[in-house]
C-alpha cells in the first residue's frame, strides 16, 4: 500500500475550520461550522480534486493530531460525496501500522458530518455516496495528482 502526506486542517472534536493556501501552508482564515470534526482532517498536497481543492482526507487515529500537523498516512478507502454539484470526495487513511478499522462505521460518521456541515448554506448543497474500497482510493489519489502537475 502507497503512503501519503496529509497535512491536518482541523483537528478531531473541534467545530473550527481552518482554511489554508494549500500550497504555501499558510492559514487564510478560520470560522466556525455547524457540527464538530469526527476525525482529523485535512488534505494531500500536490493534488487537485475536481472541487478545484486538494484531495481531502479523514485520518482514523487514536493519536491526537493538531492543525497544522504533517503526517504519514496510507488510504484505506474513499468517501463519494459531492458539494455545490462538484465531485468533493473523501479519502479515509490510517497511519502505516494501524489497523484498518470498522470501516461502515467510519463513512457512517463521516457522511453524517459532511451533511450537517453543509447544512442551510446557500450553494453548497451535498450529497454522500458509497464507502469505496483502497483501489478507488488510490486511483483518485492518481488523478487528483496528475490534475496538479497538469496545472502547474
Amino acid at each position: 500500500m502507497s503512503t501519503i502526506d496529509v497535512f491536518i486542517e482541523n483537528e478531531a472534536g473541534s467545530d473550527v475550520k481552518h482554511h489554508y493556501d494549500e500550497e504555501r501552508l499558510e492559514l487564510l482564515r478560520v470560522e466556525r461550522v455547524k457540527a464538530p470534526y469526527p476525525f482529523p482532517y485535512g488534505f494531500v498536497p500536490g493534488t487537485l480534486a475536481p472541487d478545484g481543492d486538494a484531495a481531502d482526507c479523514f485520518v482514523i487515529t487514536g493519536r491526537p493530531l493538531g492543525t497544522g500537523d504533517r503526517v504519514e498516512c496510507e488510504p484505506v478507502a474513499l468517501m463519494e460525496s459531492t458539494e455545490g454539484g462538484l465531485i468533493d470526495h473523501n479519502l479515509i487513511a490510517v497511519e502505516p501500522g494501524d489497523p484498518v478499522p470498522d470501516l461502515e462505521a467510519v463513512a457512517a460518521r463521516i457522511g453524517a458530518f459532511v451533511l450537517a456541515f453543509t447544512e442551510g448554506m446557500p450553494g453548497r448543497e451535498t450529497t454522500v455516496g458509497q464507502l469505496l474500497p483502497v483501489e478507488d482510493a488510490e486511483g483518485y489519489l492518481v488523478e487528483c495528482a496528475e490534475a496538479f502537475e497538469a496545472s502547474s
